[in-house]
């Protein structure tokens, strides 16, 4: 027998074992998920946010405004035919050049080479395009609806559009039959048994999988910088940080981090984690650890969260380093919480103990949340506070899947095609794995936080409310501030983070840095990514702010560095944490959230 046939029964034989081992994922994934659904239907736990019902009941008031309006109906019908006769002339002889869904932006969901050289496949694409910028349209001219609706039915009208995309068809996606072929099928199969355990996991519904959840390791690939957890109570764990220097500015610097997500998006690898970085510039590096929380904390408030984490941390931080005074440092609704602390300090004559905050992508100032609004008005938070009520905690993957609504290209259709068309499997990405590592909050607080703060903005207005005995005035505030924003963020827009700079009552330099909600926060200094701008003064109209400031290339740690070093007091020897009670990152990092039905 032949080298070559020898090869062909090998490669045969590997085929068929993979085939197989598919098969038997699916058959074990359809057992887990008929189980799942069967314990779903015996709790009777259907909840969904978003509710479909609320969506489809703000598109029944769109469709009602379109038929009081039957001129402009019919004018808009006619325009979509005359324009589907004309592109079905142009694909006699299509133009092959690269068109565009999005104000001259190459369409990412496009790349194939058979989307602009294959008559059939140019003629979906841009059919698509044309029937999807058709509808937007449509959304556009029903004026007559109430401001929420019209929000909701252009939100999901995108969703609507970018779910028909034929890209996330495997019968119209030239790259899915491609790799079909080229598998023998495989693809499709290994595909069907990614969904499937998808669906198992969330209990019949859908949890979409960004990255391998096996692929790190907490404490060893991430959250791995050298510390000590050295105080903890119920709510959180306060880690210190081993020194890198020989000697540390005197002032600590405490982290205020968000308690939606987990610390350690600020202590990924070595090269991106901000936290060894502020350590090896002399930095005694205090952060927040929070509790991952169950039923037994529902009845937790905003208060406690104040009292209970940041001033404690304070109290603890100046028994261990006999420094009266700390730099604080919050990121997102970190940011929020450090700024009510710094407004409860200062109604009690305190705010000396923060010698300045810095703040990262954090909204003070609710007024305008971007495309977050579509998922705040009462209804919605009625129907959470419900869900929240009867269950204990809200699970910060509910809030997940609505974020990533938010750009579901990228973070939704974007891996269906990848995880379940193709049939492959997630890349390893760090950044994603703690993005996909959620935390859930206490029932009574978020419910606090969402109506206080999201739906009635009551944070901006002084004394509005009051937080653990004190009345709470951001305007009081007179600690120096650093407000770092990103251009491109959906979760805190940086004009509505540059007008909660403005509350403010001390000296603020706000920065404009570049990318995202995340990927513009972690942008390690020697990256040569992003860029950012800096202003001398802080304008009342953001958009003269954009127009007048500087640009400068590269990342915005070394300004930080530059700014926080006027508040860090002087050179003391480096300090050691105290043995303390376990070793960083601790155990209330490493507790997940219960998978299943959310």
């Amino acid at each position: 027998m032949s080298t070559s046939d020898n090869k062909s029964k090998s490669s045969d034989s590997d085929y068929a074992l993979r085939m197989t081992e598919h098969w038997q994922r699916i058959g074990v994934a359809s057992s887990r998920l008929a189980a799942g659904i069967a314990r779903r239907q015996l709790t009777g736990d259907f909840f969904m946010f978003p509710d479909p019902m609320l969506i489809s009941r703000a598109f029944q008031r769109f469709g009602t405004s379109l038929l009081e309006n039957p001129q402009e109906l019919i004018k808009l019908q006619s325009e979509l035919i005359s324009d589907g006769f004309k592109l079905w002339q142009e694909s006699l002889s299509p133009n092959t050049s690269a068109e565009t869904a999005d104000g001259g932006k190459p369409d990412r969901r496009f790349q194939h080479e058979a989307w602009f050289e294959n008559t059939v496949y140019d003629f979906i694409r841009r059919s698509y395009l044309l029937n999807a910028n058709r509808l937007l349209e449509t959304v556009q001219q029903a004026d007559d609806l109430d401001p929420q609706s019209k929000k909701m039915v252009e939100f999901y009208m995108r969703q609507y559009i970018d779910a028909l995309s034929p890209t996330n068809f495997a019968l119209s996606n030239p790259a899915v039959a491609e790799k079909a072929i080229e598998t023998g099928g495989e693809s499709l199969l290994n595909g069907l048994a990614n969904i499937l355990e998808d669906l198992a996991d969330g209990d019949g519904q859908l949890r979409l999988r960004h990255v391998d959840p096996e692929a790190f390791t907490v404490g060893q690939d991430i959250a791995a910088t050298p510390g000590r957890v050295v105080y903890e109570n119920r709510l959180m764990q306060l880690i210190q940080y081993s020194p890198t220097t020989e000697t540390v500015h005197e002032r600590p610097l405490l982290i205020v981090p968000p308690w939606i997500n987990k610390y350690y998006i600020l202590d990924l690898n070595e090269k991106k984690s901000w936290i060894r970085w502020a350590v090896a510039q002399g930095h005694t590096v205090f952060v927040i650890s929070w509790v991952n929380p169950g039923a037994e904390l529902a009845e937790t408030t905003f208060d406690d969260y104040l009292t209970e984490g940041p001033l404690t941390a304070l109290e603890v931080i100046n028994s261990i380093t006999g420094s009266q005074q700390v730099n604080a440092l919050g990121y997102c609704i970190g940011g929020t919480l450090l700024a009510t602390t710094l407004a409860w300090l200062a109604a009690g004559g305190e705010e000396d103990r923060i010698s300045s905050a810095t703040f990262l992508t954090t909204m003070l100032d609710f007024s305008e949340v971007g495309e977050l609004s579509v998922f705040i008005d009462e209804e919605q938070i009625a129907q959470l506070e419900q869900y929240m009520a009867n269950k204990g905690y809200l699970q910060g993957a509910m809030l997940g899947q609505a974020f990533n609504l938010l750009q579901a290209n990228d973070l939704i259709w974007g891996y269906v095609i990848n995880n379940y068309l193709l049939g492959r499997e997630p890349v390893p990405f760090d950044l994603l794995y703690w993005n996909g590592d959620n935390t859930c909050m206490p029932a009574r607080m978020q419910s606090w936080y969402l109506r206080n703060l999201y739906l009635e903005n009551r944070l901006r207005e002084p004394a509005a409310l009051e937080i653990a005995g004190r009345p709470i005035d951001l305007g009081k505030i007179k600690t120096p501030a650093y407000f770092l924003s990103t251009a491109a963020d959906h979760i805190a827009p940086w004009q509505s983070t540059y007008r909660s700079a403005r509350l403010l009552g001390g000296p603020v330099r706000f920065v404009l840095g570049g990318s995202g909600h995340v990927a513009g926060v972690i942008n390690p200094e020697n990256s040569g990514k992003y860029g950012y701008r800096t202003h001398n003064r802080l304008l009342a109209d953001p958009q003269r702010w954009l127009d007048s400031a500087k640009e400068h290339s590269g990342s915005w740690w070394p300004d930080w560095r530059s700014w926080v070093s006027k508040y860090a007091g002087d050179s003391v020897t480096a300090r050691t944490p105290p043995e303390g009670i376990e070793p960083a990152p601790g155990r209330y990092v490493k507790v997940r959230a219960p998978k299943g039905a959310i």
